[in-house]
């Protein structure tokens, strides 16, 4: 996309905005009633903008605990489950895409290989947790997690640490950290979907909860012809998903309770031939199986000025790879598994001063069709010291791993906030972080066992007014990130630690909610990330990503309207930036019609223009498509 194209991008942002901006000329003055106060549960008058009790307002990335996000320095977002419903369907792609600093490339269609990028990260340099289980698949030569696999049936919230944060977060957290929370449910709740190519989603949960206890079962099914993978081919290559998990707690006394989590999911997703991108038998698909299992167990203590956890995680992937629909044997398969024990703890020293501390141990096995099985352990120990008064909040801290392979590590980190009025603040953080060879790395094809961990400093700062879950949200970010040791292929010799990268911008996020009937969004990110060995762009990051649009409910019967932008910048497919990747606007119209108290209708139009583009070379993208569905609460 040249610099005229984006600015078309941006005119049908403006042109969305109008739009709805001139919706919202029948409430203005409750309007600005309602921005400027609310009531607390007690009848007192509390500003909603800082509003201390909402979900919305609480994330665990800053130090692992449970706070308030205002009193962070690092650069967060949080997104609730009214807004993961109101994107609608089973693609969380579009969920995240809202945000800025993110941009994804998938290799075709719905459940194909999807990375996801932070500010200009590898995708592999992401820790994804789902309810505190880390996500990756250790068998992948560069570990990682692949959220084509992922579904948001059954997510309650979803928060972005965008920035290093290895301090807490260990191994991996270069880029940042996404963390998914499952929703628990009282009742019932239940949707069914179908749309274009064939694709049925349909999703299940029930759940009770009463004092000191409660369980939810999710069950969800997706299955689509898709599109071909191949962008020139003429078959669809098709997905389907299996997914089911649990979790519940239960108060074992007035300050201790256990908690745990599980999720399995069975999935399929074809794709064409070797190799990319000419595809030699690109109309005979070959097809991919993963079976994904996940858990956590583990107690929480809370009494007075001290809270302390001790838990234990497991997570095992396993793919299999046919050459032919017709095949009973995989031509390649792998198979990781990771166990995790953690112990953590947060004690109020003072007024002003809070200590978190932890300690964790990981054991990781791997294997492949080719690859004998091996294992390696990291243990970790870190403290983080936090002072927090009326208007400044700070916080510094340190973390040591110990790697059976490349031995001990140091990481550092700090942040802080200050409040220079009413809802407006400064903030600024900086953090280091490294990401652990991977066993494929250490022992696949081509292994190094001399390889040393993935270095990162990062730095940014910013100023903050209100929140994105407010009424009122304006956050403008400076960001740099420097990242050393970089694990490489070098043919054919094998893995060695030769990148070296840096990536700096930029980031505006703006909300406004012009009545409680109408709010409009937008994000914009400039990002320019570049290998400094070579001055050339890293592959898949456009350096303008902009994302805008309104969601509004009218005076006809709560009928809600809504409308998405993403407009991306021309990259790069590959590290010599040899080929290029066009630039694309991408516009979604949704709706939604309450029938009655308890069941909705509601629908989508996608790719409302039928742009055609590529987020990977070679591989295709839906056009316009529509879908419809509707969903119960009971």
């Amino acid at each position: 996309m040249n610099g005229n194209s984006f600015m078309a991008g941006v005119l049908r942002v403006k042109y969305l905005f109008l739009l709805g901006c001139s919706l919202s000329i029948a409430a203005p003055a409750v309007a600005q009633e309602v921005q400027e106060a609310g009531v607390a549960d007690d009848g007192s008058k509390v500003i909603i903008l800082s509003h201390p009790i909402r979900e919305d307002y609480i994330t665990v990335l800053g130090t692992g605990w449970r706070d308030r996000i205002v009193t962070s320095g690092q650069s967060i977002s949080i997104v609730g489950p009214d807004e993961i419903a109101a994107v609608q369907g089973p693609d969380l792609t579009r969920v995240l895409e809202r945000l800025p600093g993110v941009s994804l490339a998938r290799s075709g269609p719905l459940g194909s290989q999807t990375s996801l990028f932070v500010r200009g990260a590898n995708s592999q340099q992401v820790v994804v947790t789902l309810d505190g289980v880390r996500l990756a698949d250790v068998a992948a030569p560069s570990g990682g997690f692949d959220l084509g696999t992922l579904v948001p049936a059954g997510i309650g919230k979803i928060e972005l640490l965008r920035g290093s944060n290895s301090v807490v977060w260990g191994s991996d957290a270069i880029g940042g950290v996404l963390a998914l929370t499952s929703a628990g449910v009282d009742g019932v709740r239940g949707g069914i979907e179908y749309g274009a190519n064939d694709t049925l989603s349909a999703d299940l949960a029930l759940g009770t909860s009463s004092d000191g206890r409660g369980i939810t079962f999710t069950g969800s099914h997706v299955r689509s012809d898709g599109i071909s993978a191949y962008a020139g081919g003429t078959e669809p290559d098709g997905f389907r998903q299996w997914q089911g998990s649990l979790n519940g707690f239960v108060d074992l006394t007035s300050d201790l309770t256990l908690k745990a989590v599980a999720r399995y999911a069975d999935s399929r997703v074809d794709f064409d031939g070797f190799p990319p991108p000419s595809y030699s038998f690109a109309d005979t698909p070959e097809y991919q199986t993963t079976r994904q299992g996940s858990g956590r167990v583990w107690l929480d203590y809370a009494a007075g000025t001290t809270g302390l956890r001790l838990g234990l995680a497991y997570a095992d992937t396993q793919r299999d790879y046919f050459d032919a629909p017709a095949s009973t044997a995989p031509n390649f398969a792998t198979a990781g598994r990771s166990w995790r024990a953690d112990f953590g703890g947060k004690v109020d020293l003072s007024r002003d001063f809070t200590l978190n501390f932890g300690a964790d141990s990981e054991w990781t096995r791997f294997s492949t069709s080719f690859d004998a099985e091996k294992d390696a352990r990291l243990s970790s120990a870190h403290l983080l010291l936090g002072y927090g008064s009326e208007r400044v909040n700070l916080s510094a801290g340190v973390r040591i791993d110990d790697h059976d392979r490349f031995g001990t590590h140091w990481t550092f980190g700090a942040n802080g906030s200050v409040e220079l009025s009413e809802n407006l603040r400064l903030r600024a953080s900086f953090g280091e972080g490294f990401k652990a060879p991977t066993l494929y790395q250490l022992y696949g094809y081509g292994g190094n066992v001399a390889l040393r961990p993935e270095t990162s400093r990062a730095y940014d700062a910013g100023v903050e007014y209100g929140d994105r879950n407010g009424w009122r949200h304006l956050a403008v970010t400076l960001f740099r990130r420097d990242s050393t040791n970089l694990i490489d292929y070098v043919w054919p010799a094998g893995y060695f630690n030769t990148g070296r990268t840096r990536a700096e911008g930029i980031e505006v996020e703006a909300g406004w909610r012009l009545s409680e009937k109408l709010a409009l969004r937008a994000a914009y990110t400039h990002l320019k990330a570049t290998d400094r060995v070579t001055g050339k762009d890293l592959a898949r990051r456009p350096r303008d990503l902009l994302s805008a649009g309104f969601d509004w409910e009218t005076p006809l019967a709560g009928l809600k309207l809504g409308a998405d932008l993403r407009v991306t910048a021309s990259s790069f497919d590959d590290r010599g930036n040899f080929a290029r990747l066009a630039g694309y606007e991408v516009v979604t119209l949704r709706a939604v019609l309450p029938l009655g108290e308890r069941l909705e209708l509601y629908g989508r139009i996608e790719n409302l223009f039928d742009e055609q583009y590529q987020t990977v070379a070679g591989y295709g993208t839906y056009g316009r498509s529509a879908h419809a569905g509707l969903r119960l609460k009971l």
